[in-house]
């Protein structure tokens, strides 16, 4: 983990003054760095009984459309209010550094689903806990959350007790 580590830009200060942003673009332009975190996450999801992945919106797509893709399930788009063509859900929640607010289609997750969240960051938990909601909301399951990195000094992880988390980099401060 330490290699892809390596391969993670570190900005400060960014997008404000006082926050440490963790930059995947270098991962993503490293193929072979890419392709470990997608070949991570595919053998830890790869036995269980999973019906879609879900990817929040904008870098959480791009993992989260390779591992559905590798696992050979569809994949959910979640998105900023008003990208949407269809009838939506949405579900406000706070960042780190503000608020925000999530959608995704009415339909897109049936009942019974079981879902699995893929994104780029976990900080505060809060990005997933409205995802959650939302799948649950339309009567699916959230399976497990994966995330390439998770910043564990923001305690994410303890504001999601009952989800099965999966974390590839984990950075302490």
């Amino acid at each position: 983990m330490e290699a892809l580590k390596q391969i993670v830009r570190e900005i400060p200060d960014f997008p404000k003054p006082g926050i440490l942003f963790y930059d995947i673009t270098t991962l993503l332009r490293d193929a072979k760095g890419f392709a470990e975190v997608i070949d991570i996450f595919a053998r830890h999801y790869r036995d269980q009984k999973l019906d879609a992945v879900v990817g929040v919106e904008a870098r959480g797509f791009i993992f989260a459309a390779a591992v559905a893709n590798r696992l050979g399930l569809g994949f959910i788009p979640v998105r900023k209010p008003g990208k949407l063509p269809y009838r939506t859900v949405s579900q406000s929640y706070q960042l780190e550094y503000g608020t925000d607010t999530l959608e995704m289609h009415a339909d897109a997750v049936r009942r019974g689903d079981r879902i699995l969240l893929i994104d780029d960051l976990m900080a505060t938990g809060g990005t997933a806990r409205a995802v959650a909601e939302m799948v649950g909301g339309q009567g699916g399951e959230v399976a497990g959350m994966g995330f390439v990195i998770e910043l564990e000094f923001l305690s994410g992880r303890k504001s999601l007790p009952e989800y099965e988390i999966f974390s590839i980099l984990k950075y302490q401060k």
